[in-house]
């Protein structure tokens, strides 16, 4: 939700008997046959253009839902997006140009966009916006006066009262009274202007605080009522709101999903997951948005985040493999206050740098989306666990996935329903035969998972349904980096050797190692096959202070063909 500074007061559990309110017969389907989302949080438009060429078309990702594009209040902090002052494009992301040409690179690149839409309220407090608006908190000149935002000027306190709920003020935001005509008007000329310019669809921030029968009747005024939405929806046991009465009009998210994902990896197992979805009291999958974690919820605790190492990493694998829901990948950057807003202001020069996570390029979740479309239609089979934190699923005769979670290696025979034939395990980019009989042997490292399917027989780069190297590794000769590294904030581990690839011993051009699966990090480098190499590991910080592991250099050989797996590395300090 657009939530301020610290406001878990909006997580305050308490959705009581659900009225469920008939709204519309204009509900959008789900998002067609590529359905995940990476959400770049708060990346400027020009940056996400950028990232639907060069990561998220070759991915396979189906859409980019970008933060709010519309003029907002001043200031660093994240959630000042989340405070309109007026409905121009004019926000620090990027301007009205920049917002267009966006839209249409990433059309071009078979990516669609999502605009997330702040249409509950305005702003808390008066000033001058990104864009040169003056505003005060109820009176927004040429938009909005005092007489839209009129119906409860104190803010919400019960979330067991329906009313409490949707008429008053959010965190103190200035709360729009969307049963008013003008009002309803205004908002869909606002999401009709978005369309004009290629928008695909639209999240729709704290829907849960305006009736649904509000947003049926926005949604109806539409150009296209049948654009696709999906509504932040948050579930609170005994509520006076339920998520379930906005499924009339689009997509709820589903926040119990994520919730629920991080019992289990953190504390239970994922054995439990066998029936995962609708068999855990969910809303149906047809009609839910799900995800590991997003903005609000990596900042308050409530789901899994980056922090969490490989079990963050290993919940995503899970989803993007779970046939429930249409998934969301949380995009963003590192944090400690957690108000903090953009690094550079939004630009991302690169990922992994100035803070920028990245977490829709990570080769563990990026493989994954390749393989979702692959998948897509097919039910889970041959589910298989070992009563504990060691699983593995079928999708018919289209992919298959093992995942082990536990702290010591797994060594089987998998039972699956695919051909026989060669496949390429897209989590590690090696090789894997399945026999005339549906089987093959794998071991799996601690925290790891395995993926196949039908869009990745071989780990030679292409055919992949949306993988390139990140579905499918690159064939090529070389090093397999992994070691097992402690850092802090602002910290990265880089790799540096005898040989140009690693930067001849010179950190600045040293190659930096993923953290997809802190504390492990990985990277793999193509060196000429027989190539007798030395390297060592070293750490920088945000000021670039490089730091040396101990100890004499690290050596090995790459082999005639294929890769040497340097995964066992433990940084010696």
């Amino acid at each position: 939700m657009a939530r301020r500074a610290l406001s878990a007061a909006l997580a305050l559990s308490a959705g009581a008997a659900a009225l469920v309110i008939p709204t519309t017969n204009a509900r959008a389907a789900t998002p067609g046959d590529k359905d995940v989302t990476a959400v770049l949080f708060e990346w400027k438009f020009d940056s996400v253009a950028k990232a639907c060429t060069d990561t998220l078309g070759p991915a396979g990702y189906g859409y980019v839902q970008v933060s709010p594009p519309q003029e907002h209040i001043q200031g660093g902090q994240w959630w000042t997006s989340y405070q309109p002052v007026s409905y121009r494009i004019a926000g620090r992301l990027g301007d009205r140009a920049s917002f267009a040409d966006m839209v249409n690179t990433c059309h071009g690149a078979g990516v669609k966009v999502i605009a997330d839409s702040v249409i509950n309220h305005m702003s808390a407090g008066s000033g001058t916006g990104t864009g040169g608006s003056s505003y005060t908190k109820y009176d927004y000149p040429g938009l909005y006066s005092v007489n839209d935002m009129n119906d409860c000027q104190s803010q919400i306190n019960n979330y067991g009262d329906r009313a409490n709920v949707q008429n008053c003020e959010l965190v103190g935001l200035a709360d729009l009274d969307t049963g008013e005509d003008y009002v309803r008007g205004r908002i869909a000329a606002y999401l009709d202007d978005l369309r004009s310019l290629g928008v695909d669809g639209f999240r729709i921030d704290a829907a849960k605080h305006m009736p649904a029968a509000d947003l049926a009747n926005i949604k109806s005024r539409l150009a296209d009522p049948n654009v696709y939405w999906k509504q932040e929806a948050i579930y609170g046991a005994g509520e006076a709101v339920s998520p379930s009465e906005y499924l009339g009009t689009g997509d709820v998210q589903e926040f119990r999903y994520a919730r629920s994902l991080k019992q289990v990896f953190n504390n239970e197992n994922l054995a439990n997951l066998k029936n995962f979805g609708e068999g855990w009291g969910f809303m149906e999958s047809g009609r839910s948005a799900v995800f590991v974690d997003n903005h609000d919820t990596e900042r308050g605790g409530d789901t899994l985040n980056y922090k969490d190492g490989a079990n963050y990493t290993l919940a995503n694998v899970f989803m993007l493999a779970w046939p429930y829901g249409s998934p969301d990948v949380h995009s963003g950057y590192e944090w400690s206050d957690k108000d903090a807003g953009p690094p550079n202001g939004g630009t991302v020069n690169a990922c992994y740098s100035d803070g920028w996570k990245c977490q829709h390029a990570w080769r563990e979740i990026s493989s994954m989306v390749g393989f979702r479309n692959a998948a897509r239609g097919q039910a889970v089979t041959d589910w298989w666990d070992n009563g504990g934190d060691q699983i593995a699923f079928g999708r018919g005769t289209k992919a298959y996935v093992a995942i082990n979670h536990e702290g010591s290696a797994l060594t089987r025979t998998f039972q699956t329903s695919l051909p026989a034939g060669d496949y390429c395990d897209v989590q590690s980019g090696k090789g894997v035969t399945v026999n005339g009989s549906g089987q093959f042997t794998a071991t799996l490292g601690a925290n790891t998972a395995l993926a196949l399917h039908a869009g990745a027989r071989t780990c030679t780069g292409g055919g992949d349904n949306g993988g390139g190297d990140n579905g499918g590794g690159t064939g090529q000769s070389g090093a397999s980096f992994g070691v097992t590294a402690t850092t802090q904030l602002g910290q990265n581990i880089y790799v540096t050797g005898n040989q140009p690839a690693l930067g001849n011993w010179n950190p600045a051009s040293a190659p930096k190692l993923d953290p997809a699966t802190y504390p492990v990090w990985k990277l793999d480098v193509a060196l000429p096959a027989g190539t007798a190499f030395e390297y060592k590991y070293v750490r920088k910080d945000a000021n670039g202070n490089v730091t040396w592991e101990s100890g004499a250099n690290r050596t090995a050989t790459v082999p005639a063909s294929g890769s040497v797996a340097l995964t066992a590395d433990v940084w010696r300090g």
